[in-house]
């Protein structure tokens, strides 16, 4: 009789781990889909107007601000704004990433050499330029693919309108929100993001 009691007792607690298991396994297994963390910034890498290759996780740790840019657009003396704002503020851990992008309206028709020259006569660049990409379109750069999508970024899906879009990264890679061409890189808000860390709705 205690035989046959202590079997049952064995079989009842071998179901009970059975379910513990099973239910620890299914967590992990769902846990790893649905918490699989998106790309960050630091999974791509750009080549620059100067030609050379850099892995952006070199900003690592940092605030950075991504923007397309265009020599002949009406948003171009931005290129003045977002220079002070990177003499301002990159002692204190803040990035500017320009993409010079030739997609609306033929506002960048010129080479690397000549943007790189544009910027460097008429702006004084220092923050770091790319080579001219595509920001939107079939041949789409994929960190901008990364930008606009959410199931890539984690956070939104976006559209880029124009030049001068500019996207904010937080200091773990991760896509903050998205200012449009109007909203000045030297707005309240965008340096309100950069000294709290907080960005506020428009």
């Amino acid at each position: 009789m205690q035989a046959a009691s202590n079997h049952k007792n064995y079989f009842k607690k071998m179901k009970h781990f059975k379910n513990i298991l099973l239910a620890t396994l299914g967590a992990m297994t769902f846990g790893n889909v649905s918490a699989q963390p998106a790309k960050s910034l630091y999974d791509f890498r750009i080549e620059t107007l100067d030609g050379r290759l850099v892995n952006l996780n070199v900003l690592r740790g940092k605030k950075v601000m991504l923007v397309n840019t265009a020599s002949k657009c009406g948003y171009t003396k931005q290129y003045a704004d977002l220079q002070s704002l990177y003499e301002r503020y990159n002692v204190h851990g803040f990035e500017i990433v320009g993409f010079p992008a030739n997609n609306f309206k033929n506002q960048e028709p010129g080479t690397n050499e000549e943007i790189a020259s544009f910027c460097s006569t008429t702006y004084g660049i220092t923050f770091l330029m790319s080579t001219k990409i595509d920001v939107v379109g079939e041949e789409q750069h994929p960190l901008y693919r990364w930008l606009t999508t959410k199931s890539e970024n984690g956070v939104m899906d976006s559209e880029v309108k124009w030049n001068f879009q500019k996207y904010l990264i937080d200091e773990n890679g991760t896509l903050v929100g998205v200012a449009y061409s109007k909203e000045k890189p030297d707005s309240d808000r965008i340096v309100g993001w950069i000294k709290s860390g907080k960005l506020e709705k428009e």
